[in-house]
């Protein structure tokens, strides 16, 4: 088999995309290590062992992301092929949504903003607030970092025993805003407050702050649609919460499938164009 592989060396993870020839997505998967260089060649091994397929089998290497420069030249022999991270997330975040032009939210240890249309990608942007946030309070709030753990626990908890809404300190009728938009996040956390409503608590803040980042990115310009891709873009309650920060502003809020792997098959597919 003549293979391709497309890698997003991250600040915590590297994802991986197995492609064939005609740039045909056949495998992905994600690896966490302790550090980035440990994900990076874990990530390409657990691929290869998983497809019964030899370093032979792989014609290049393709890689993007903030662990990229890791690699020089080669890697375990094999040709590389260096993407920008921004072009890889823009036009991967397009190709995933089947969108012609979008702002592409990249949610994976910290958060960057890029607009995207066409062969183009502007950064205009980004937030120290992501993955590594979300993990970093979980740990100290409740004593878990598995992502899906705590999306698990998110799924049983309350926003009236965490957050401070709207209607809690004011009567009035706000036409922009319904009474139920927060007010503070965290700000009526009660004593009977359990592990589920902090991490629901937690993934709220999160969507509720990139949202509105996203927001004012689009303030001057005309872009309607917002596409999120990265790891926490992939968890069940990103559609609903980010979803009612749309419906405030009138924002299309989109999470593709594959929503994870975006800027490893947005890299693949811009090596596949260059030659």
């Amino acid at each position: 088999m003549n293979a391709v592989l497309g890698v997003d060396v991250g600040g915590s993870t590297t994802k991986i995309v197995l492609s064939d020839l005609s740039n045909r997505i056949t495998d992905k998967l994600q690896v966490q290590a302790s550090d980035q260089v440990t994900s990076l060649y874990g990530a390409i091994g657990n691929m290869l062992d998983k497809n019964f397929l030899s370093l032979r089998d792989i014609k290049r290497v393709v890689l993007t992301g903030v662990g990229a420069d890791l690699v020089q030249d080669r890697l375990y022999d094999i040709p590389t092929f260096k993407v920008n991270e921004f072009r890889a997330i823009g036009w991967g975040g397009l190709m995933l949504s089947g969108l012609e032009r979008a702002l592409v939210v990249s949610m994976g240890t910290g958060t960057a903003f890029v607009r995207a249309q066409g062969g183009q990608a502007t950064h205009i942007g980004g937030s120290g607030v992501g993955g590594g946030t979300l993990l970093g309070l979980s740990s100290k709030l409740f004593g878990e970092k598995d992502i899906n753990v705590i999306a698990a626990l998110a799924a049983q908890g309350d926003l009236q025993n965490v957050d401070l809404s709207i209607s809690d300190i004011s009567t009035t009728v706000i036409p922009s805003l319904p009474s139920t938009a927060t007010a503070s996040n965290f700000g009526k956390i009660k004593s009977t407050a359990n592990e589920s409503d902090m991490a629901l608590g937690l993934l709220n803040m999160l969507y509720q702050t990139v949202g509105m980042l996203a927001v004012f990115a689009c303030l001057d310009h005309d872009l309607k649609d917002v596409v999120v891709t990265g790891a926490v873009a992939s968890l069940p309650q990103a559609k609903s919460l980010m979803g009612e920060v749309g419906d405030m502003y009138n924002l299309n809020f989109i999470v593709p499938d594959n929503a994870t792997f975006a800027t490893a098959i947005g890299a693949t597919a811009l090596y596949f164009q260059a030659n």
